[in-house]
This record gives C-alpha cells, structure tokens and sequence, in this order.
C-alpha cells in the first residue's frame, strides 16, 4: 500500500497550492472591483505610464533618457552618465542627479539602481497604488508566489506518480488505476493554473485592468510627433523605442556592463 501514502501526499501538495492560488484569485477579484471605481478621465503623467508599462527602472529610464534629449544629462557610449545641468527640474531629476554623486559623473547602471529605489518613485508607486491603476506589492508576490507553487506541486504530483507506477508492491493494482488515482490531483493542479490564467491575466506585473485602460488610451493620443510623443514610446515601450544611436548605444553598454558584473558574480 506504498502508493496510497504516495497518493496521499499528492493530494496534500496539490490541495495546499490550490488553495493558496485560489485565495489569491478571490482577492485579486475583489482588487478588481475596487479599481473599477477609478477615475477613467484620469491624465498619466509620462512618470506614472513609465511605471505603470515597466515599474521603478522604467521611471529611471525616462528620467535619464529626457534629461539627455534636453542636454542637461550627457549619456555617453561608454555607458557613463555625466551632469551638465545640476539643477533638476522635479523630484525625478533631482534623485537621478543626487544618484550620479557631486562629482557629476557615474556608471548609467548603479544610476538606474539608485533612482529606481528613490523615495520619489516610491511616493509615485503609493499614489498609483491608491488610485487603483498600479497591482500592490503584496498582492504581485502573493500572485507570483502561488501560482509557482501550483506549478511545483504539478511537477511533484507527477513524479510521485512515477515513483508509485515504478513500486515493487501496488497490492495487485493495475498501473493504469493506479496512474488514473494520480491524475486526479494532477488535473487539479492544471485546472487552477487555467482559472488563474482567466482571472489573473488581465493583471501586468505592475498596472491593474484600470490602470491598462488609461495607458491604451495614452497610446492612442500619443500621435503626432514631438517630444511628447517620443517620451511616450519610451515610457511604454522602454529603451528599445530610443531612435538615437548614440543614446541606444549607452544604454546597450549600460545592459552589457550589467551583464558581465552579474556573471562574476
């Protein structure tokens, strides 16, 4: 009767993860209709569709790449970041300014890093969050969290159906009884992953449903041309929408840079 403690303990993987993601469901679903209450005639600013399209590193991103389209930054093709005009315009600047150091020169990647962690993002993050356009930390990591755990359980569910088929004594059980008891939780495992997939897709890594909307519709009247319409593609698109070669080139050495000093490590 080995593989009934097998098939037990599937049960108690399966049946703990599903509900830990279905918890997460149900509040994500409750979040929702909290967000639908969100002002729709809301205005983004570039900031909040930079962080609602790609969160703290995007904010930095747009600061850095404005700042040196009005030349007030220099963004070398070395990957180096050199202040021209120290007196920053809003907070963004000013963190992104305080981040490069009094010496007016420093690596674009520890930068980013440290304008991303400002408080200055961090008070912007508050706002969206309040608003109901950005998902809460708590709920991206609760969500994230279950939905991998489902993914592990599906994955142990079915090796501890393996180990069960490959055991010497199954008390004359069939091996396809046997693999059709395992199914069961293994098809639970799968039909959360499906529902969650319903439930919780609408939601990015950092703009809910309602923030989405109003970042489609900042899109839609972004045409035109202009400065505006440029900043907007990089608040959305990130980095890859830079048209200039010089600046694309900084920012590919600031990737190659990060690359290579995560690789020592």
């Amino acid at each position: 009767m080995f593989w009934v403690l097998l098939l037990l303990l599937a049960w108690a993987v399966a049946g703990t993860a599903c509900t830990r993601l279905c918890l997460a469901a149900v509040h994500t679903a409750a979040m929702d209709t909290k967000e639908s209450t969100a002002a729709p005639d809301h205005d983004l600013t570039l900031y909040e569709a930079a962080f609602l399209s790609g969160g703290p590193r995007r904010v930095a991103d747009l600061t850095l790449v404005s700042m040196a389209r009005q030349q007030r930054l220099l963004l070398a093709r070395t990957g180096w970041a050199t202040v021209v005009d120290p007196r920053g315009r809003d907070e963004m600047e000013r963190s992104v300014i305080g981040a490069i150091g009094p010496q007016g020169q420093s690596r674009i990647e520890p930068v980013r890093d440290a304008a991303a962690a400002a408080d200055a993002v961090g008070s912007l993050a508050d706002r969206l969050v309040s608003a109901g356009l950005a998902v809460p930390d708590a709920a991206r990591d609760d969500i994230g969290a279950a939905v991998r755990q489902v993914r592990l359980a599906a994955a142990a569910v079915a090796a501890l159906g393996a180990i069960a088929l490959l055991a010497p004594d199954r008390s004359e059980m069939p091996a396809h009884l046997v693999a059709l008891w395992f199914a069961l939780p293994f098809v639970l495992t799968l039909s959360c992953l499906a529902i969650a997939r319903i439930e919780i897709h609408p939601y990015t890594r950092w703009a809910s449903p309602a923030g989405q909307r109003l970042l489609s519709a900042l899109v839609r009247h972004s045409g035109g041309g202009g400065d505006r319409t440029y900043l907007t593609s990089v608040a959305v698109r990130g980095v890859r929408a830079i048209g200039e070669p010089d600046l694309r080139a900084a920012f590919a050495h600031r990737e190659q840079h990060h690359e290579e000093m995560h690789w020592r490590e």
